[in-house]
């Protein structure tokens, strides 16, 4: 790893996710986690102070070394048990079927190289009570706007930890076996082939017998 990579771009991801649009989102949607919660792609830990009282426990999951450690400050000021896995999302989890009450992932899956495969495990692990909490950018309805994602993408992800800005975030999580419940789209403030959002619910797609 490049010291870019290694020093820099952390410290930038961190600071590109600290504004009051994601923080109002987080805000919003985090509250809806209960039990034991899975965080994929828990980066600097920004979603931390917006736990409720209804969580035990979060499993962070993150290959980035250095965002954990900005991580592991955050939680000495929240009363919430945190334990840290170093891995990519899409390596199989250390946790057994059905384990988990809620998984959150937030501004992640465009950045995962398989996110289909990080859903697969995402489901496996979660009950099929559980609840999958999503926020994250993608493919934007626009044509215009969609063109220039497509375009933009094989210098972005150089450049931005892998980042994907045209992947279509509700197909990733159908594709995966995954229902919606709740889905939300918006343009964020900002460039737009970098701020269309999806934001929602979805829970494991029981299949009949």
């Amino acid at each position: 790893m490049g010291f870019y990579a290694h020093y820099i771009l952390p410290r930038i991801i961190d600071l590109a996710m600290r504004n009051k649009e994601t923080a109002r989102l987080r805000e919003t949607w985090i509250p809806h986690a209960r039990g034991e919660v899975l965080e994929i792609g828990i980066g600097s830990g920004l979603n931390l102070a917006f736990y409720s009282s209804q969580v035990h426990h979060v499993y962070g999951v993150d290959p980035s070394v250095e965002l954990q450690q900005l991580a592991r400050k955050r939680v000495l000021a929240e009363p919430i048990q945190v334990e840290f896995l170093s891995q990519s999302a899409e390596d199989p989890l250390p946790f057994a079927n059905a384990s988990i009450d809620t998984v959150v992932v937030t501004w992640t899956l465009c950045s995962i190289a398989n996110a289909h495969e990080a859903l697969q495990q995402m489901k496996r692990v979660l009950k099929s009570s559980g609840c999958l909490i999503f926020l994250e950018h993608g493919r934007a309805p626009d044509p215009s706007v969609a063109s220039w994602q497509d375009r933009l993408t094989p210098a972005w992800k150089r450049i931005a930890g892998g980042c994907h800005l045209n992947r279509k975030t509700d197909d990733l999580i159908t594709a995966a076996g995954f229902q919606i419940t709740e889905l939300r789209t918006c343009y964020l403030p900002g460039p737009r082939a970098m701020t269309y959002t999806y934001q929602g619910l979805a829970q494991p797609l029981q299949l009949s017998h």
